[in-house]
């Protein structure tokens, strides 16, 4: 593909390659040390708390020290320092020295250097890349990550069976350090001036270049994806984590076996979407695209209860997630071409906390209506927020018309 032409983009994706299979190792580490050496669901629920809280609230923080300090900077920083935690992690858990409270201090580290890594890790992709590039650079970027959670977390099944969750710790920890030696090798292809207020050929920059809060103010296609992606993601990431499991092991009748794969089936369709969008010709209009391509997921995972054995559930799953992978990819792309270079992190940072924020909202919703009406009953309510998404999106002309050529 195009954008592995490029050097520091080619150094980019293979770091973030190792990096991701390092965390999905880790996922799979942490709650089997968890519960064998401490045998209870109450800590490692508040392991994972202390995990999310800081990762969501410093979301914003990184876009700004983003912009600031350059993206690669930034994620250099948040690596070296999860580096850290997860190598004390790895030591602990080997003397077994990993108490409760060690636990959750790592935790925190590592949520919070997550928190400033997530926006960082997708500003640098539009400094390392021709304008042309970047929708197939997005797409090789998520794919990293979708590849990972894919195939990486059987990997860490068989790796801490093997050789247990102290040497996965350790080797989550070397991947870090692989990344940030690939992060010390990035340098701009060809920088590009950012413009300023005091030079400019758009008035459009002049207004949004003082702040974020201005560009909020003055941009409602802004205000209307950061609403929509917060309704959107209000149903759709407790219906992963909460919804699907629970059908899996109550109407479907499946194993930890099944579940795994009704999950695979999720990740496999936001894989081949990636795929499939990165061959795409960029879109001119990109909002109002991936807008209709989301419409058709409603009945999609409305239907997966009723899909008649899992068999055909997970193929509805996978043929929802195939959407859900191009319209995301359509979306962020034309956000970045749109933003303002200097606010390109803090941008994205807010977009992160309109989506990966929502998480502990919509955990916490799914788990008291599912208690209270039953798995099969979440799935057409997260088909209803997808539908209102989509009507908050296509009820607006200035979403309609959105076209990023502009910059």
């Amino acid at each position: 593909m195009a954008p592995l032409r490029h050097m520091s983009f080619r150094l980019l994706v293979a770091g973030q390659l190792v990096s991701n299979f390092g965390d999905a190792i880790y996922s799979v580490a942490l709650p089997w040390y968890v519960l064998a050496h401490h045998r209870g669901t109450l800590l490692l629920g508040t392991v994972l708390a202390a995990y999310g809280v800081p990762r969501t609230a410093l979301l914003v923080v990184g876009g700004h020290a983003s912009d600031r300090y350059r993206p690669w900077t930034v994620m250099l920083g948040a690596n070296v320092a999860r580096g850290v935690a997860v190598a004390a992690f790895a030591v602990t858990a080997a003397t077994g020295l990993a108490r409760g409270s060690v636990l959750i201090i790592i935790a925190v580290v590592l949520g919070a250097g997550e928190g400033l890594f997530i926006p960082a890790s997708s500003a640098i992709v539009p400094v390392l890349l021709p304008r042309d590039e970047l929708q197939a650079g997005n797409a090789l970027s998520f794919g990293t990550t979708q590849l990972s959670q894919l195939a990486g977390p059987a990997l860490g099944g068989v790796l801490v069976a093997v050789i247990g969750s102290a040497s996965g710790f350790a080797i989550d920890a070397a991947t870090f350090v692989v990344s940030a030696l690939t992060l010390i090798g990035i340098r701009r292809d060809a920088p590009r001036p950012v413009p300023t207020p005091e030079h400019s050929d758009h008035p459009e920059d002049v207004r949004a270049a003082a702040s974020v809060r201005g560009l909020l103010a003055r941009e409602p296609i802004l205000r209307l994806i950061l609403v929509s992606d917060a309704v959107l993601n209000l149903g759709t990431a407790g219906m992963g984590r909460v919804a699907l499991p629970a059908l899996a092991r109550g109407p479907l009748h499946l194993g930890a076996g099944g579940y795994g794969v009704l999950a695979a089936a999720m990740g496999a369709g936001l894989l081949l979407g990636t795929i499939s969008g990165s061959g795409l010709p960029p879109a001119r209009r990109p909002l109002l695209i991936a807008s209709l391509v989301l419409l058709p997921t409603a009945p999609l995972i409305a239907a997966i209860p009723y899909a008649g054995g899992w068999i055909s559930a997970a193929i509805i799953l996978m043929l929802a997630f195939v959407l859900v992978a191009i319209g995301n990819l359509l979306m962020v792309t034309g956000l970045q071409q749109w933003a303002p270079p200097q606010l390109l992190g803090r941008v994205t940072g807010l977009l992160m906390l309109a989506s990966i924020g929502m998480l502990p909202v919509s955990v916490l919703l799914a788990g008291v209506l599912i208690g209270l009406t039953g798995p099969a009953a979440y799935f057409p309510l997260d088909a209803a927020t997808v539908l209102v998404a989509a009507t908050i999106q296509l009820s607006s002309p200035t979403w309609r018309r959105f076209d990023p050529g502009w910059r």
